[in-house]
């Protein structure tokens, strides 16, 4: 088996298995905030119970992301050296944003969301949630831009020949709205929050079939 094949079926089962989780933390992310919301709204402590079990629940969905993520970025090199140098201005740039305008937002507020209920007011701590929930969200939308920039690409040019070639950023924003982004972002986004409601949605059915936790869960319901 030549190398080739070997570094596709190594970083397809890391993409493979990274990619159960990003969608379900966006997903997830929506619902706390709807959660929450409810919770600041109504006072009824049952919302409050559904929201800080299903923070436990995307804090370990968003560390097991991170860590499944970390790896196939070294992979990019390790596997990919040649298509990282050659196009790395262009797809390291839609990467360094999501680290910077993306990752920094979500993990920020992460520590005031699990830590905060009883350290900061409920505004604030309703606030944090909303910030990890939009994060997430924009770390979809930097990880779609890459993405389709390598099936669509545009604001781009060749410098260099041969060996020394390498694609260089003419237009961030057509490389940003490059013909297929936007499309691919709707189904990203739509399929995440599809996610995450089944996930919450299956789980509680799962406790009301069992008869547990039948009251939070008959709230969720409703």
């Amino acid at each position: 088996m030549s190398v080739e094949i070997l570094s596709r079926l190594q970083f397809a089962f890391t993409v493979a298995f990274h990619y159960l989780y990003p969608p379900l933390s966006i997903g997830l992310g929506v619902v706390l905030v709807l959660m929450e919301g409810a919770f600041l709204r109504t006072g009824d402590p049952q919302w409050e119970k559904l929201t800080r079990f299903w923070i436990r629940i995307f804090a370990l969905i968003f560390g097991i992301g991170v860590a499944t993520g970390i790896v196939m970025e070294f992979e990019f090199g390790t596997n990919w050296a040649a298509y990282s140098r050659y196009v790395g201005d262009i797809f390291g740039s839609a990467l360094a944003a999501e680290g910077i305008f993306a990752f920094a937002l979500e993990s920020g507020f992460l520590g005031i969301l699990i830590f905060g209920w009883n350290r900061v007011g409920p505004r604030v701590h309703f606030l944090s949630t909303i910030m990890v929930a939009l994060g997430s969200m924009f770390s979809a939308i930097w990880i779609v831009v890459a993405n389709s920039w390598m099936q669509t690409p545009a604001g781009y040019t060749i410098e260099g020949d041969g060996l020394m070639a390498r694609a260089v950023v003419t237009d961030f924003w057509a490389m940003v709205f490059n013909p297929s982004s936007m499309d691919r972002l709707v189904h990203v986004l739509l399929g995440a929050f599809l996610a995450g409601s089944f996930l919450v949605l299956s789980v509680h059915a799962w406790y009301l079939w069992k008869g547990r936790f039948v009251g939070p869960s008959k709230k969720h319901s409703k």
